[in-house]
């Protein structure tokens, strides 16, 4: 195998590696979170940003991304069954997307439906969301367990966040 396919699976494995290692390399910073989202209620926003800091987007997508996938769209109990996932890493490392599509036969994806983005931005990671056709229950559910995650929860939780409603337009 050979080109970007290649070096996006090398980049993951190495990612993989350093998170089973606590970062390993001579680093000194940890994978510690800081969310500019509220604690608490989930509100029914289609956009979410939030900074992982001193971590890389291929870090921040191994540690998130293996929990979506682990949660999320595992093959014996999925909470989304009726979507999939798909993750795209640059060949450098630095930009990486998750993105959960409505399943079509086969479990091929089909309409996009949620993107989650890892990109640098100075010395942090920013990863934003965006919901585009997810119910809001179940985008407030993975808004909800992304914030977890970043705040160091490891477990796949069975709780889902109230919605808030949000006011009609006038």
């Amino acid at each position: 195998m050979t080109g970007p396919a290649a070096i996006a699976i090398a980049l993951t494995a190495v990612g993989l590696g350093l998170a089973a290692c606590g970062g390993g390399g001579g680093s000194t910073g940890s994978a510690s979170v800081a969310a500019d989202a509220p604690v608490g209620a989930v509100p029914a926003y289609n956009k979410s940003r939030m900074s992982v800091a001193t971590a890389k987007p291929v870090d921040a997508y191994v540690m998130l991304g293996g929990r979506a996938k682990t949660c999320w769209f595992n093959p014996s109990a999925p909470l989304f069954p009726d979507h999939v996932y798909r993750a795209d890493v640059s060949p450098d490392g630095q930009k990486v997307k998750i993105t959960i599509h409505d399943k079509r036969n086969l479990g091929r994806a089909g309409k996009l439906a949620y993107t989650i983005d890892f990109h640098q931005q100075g010395a942090s990671t920013i990863v934003t969301s965006k919901n585009l056709t997810m119910t809001p229950e179940q985008a407030a559910k993975m808004q909800f367990d992304i914030n977890r995650w970043k705040s160091g929860q490891t477990n796949c939780s069975k709780e889902w966040p109230e919605v808030v409603a949000q006011p009609a337009a006038q």
